[in-house]
């Protein structure tokens, strides 16, 4: 199983970036995606999560608005597109897969993260 993460990067306050994960190992459309931010010395938080068809997602109160995950079904991808970006959405980025569909055992996996840093 492999969630590998891409699309970290230092930008400007304003700016925007796209995050994406590529997973592979298991059956994709069987697990809810999401993303997850971690900062120095913080908890690991929810930022975004999608159902298994796409259709449906809930964001964090801070992000609502500015952020946007979506997913790939035929690619087995998800993305986060991240626009007005502020100092402190910093945080290293993690993709997260829970397996939702029956049978259990009801699975959680995660990538290794990727950076973003939000600075002039």
């Amino acid at each position: 199983v492999r969630l590998v993460e891409s699309g970290g990067g230092l930008v400007q306050p304003g700016g925007s970036l796209r995050l994406s994960c590529a997973a592979s190992g298991f059956t994709f459309s069987y697990y809810a995606m999401s993303w997850y931010r971690q900062a120095p010395g913080k908890e690991r938080d929810l930022v975004a999560v999608v159902n298994i068809a796409g259709s449906n997602a809930d964001y964090a109160d801070s992000v609502l608005g500015r952020f946007a995950i979506s997913r790939d079904n035929a690619k087995n991808t998800v993305h986060l597109q991240m626009n007005s970006l502020k100092p402190e959405d910093t945080a290293l980025y993690y993709c997260n897969a829970r397996r939702v569909v029956p049978p259990a055992p009801y699975r959680d996996y995660w990538g290794q993260g990727t950076q973003v840093t939000v600075s002039s």
